[in-house]
């Protein structure tokens, strides 16, 4: 099979993601480190600052092995940052759930994360508005 050629814009707007995306990655890992928090661990805190979660949902947000999950929730559940309760539609599950030092670190966390909000607010609102949409679209979330 032969490779199929990408033409130059396609190129440039896939390394133009990439980069952003790697500089969002690094910043998250920096903002996450000054909450004495891995990357992962950080993800997880956000993620459940949402709504309570079961371990293999988790994991499949997460796109990683619900061993590894259960290991990342120890570790929050010991700084009091997390906690197991049961699932109300099924007490034989578990819920992984933020406590109120939880969310509010996940809030500091969020809160910190300056990459974004700076170049993006160099934009009008028509600006983001339309790269809303157009991301919305590359990942078939369109309304």
């Amino acid at each position: 099979m032969a490779p199929r050629s990408t033409d130059p814009l396609t190129l440039e707007v896939v390394e133009l993601i990439a980069a952003v995306v790697a500089r969002y990655h690094e910043e998250y890992e920096d903002a996450a480190a000054e909450h004495h928090l891995t990357g992962a661990q950080a993800r997880l805190l956000g993620l459940l600052s949402l709504e309570p979660l079961p371990m293999r949902r988790i994991a499949q947000r997460l796109k990683c092995e619900p061993s590894n999950v259960t290991g990342i929730v120890d570790r929050l559940e010991a700084r009091g940052l997390v906690e197991r309760r049961p699932d109300p539609a099924d007490r034989r599950v578990k819920l992984a759930a933020t406590t109120a030092e939880g969310r509010a670190t996940a809030r500091r966390l969020r809160d910190s994360l300056d990459f974004a909000r700076e170049p993006l607010a160099a934009l009008s609102a028509e600006q983001r508005t339309l790269l809303r949409d157009l991301l919305r679209r590359m990942l078939g979330l369109e309304a």
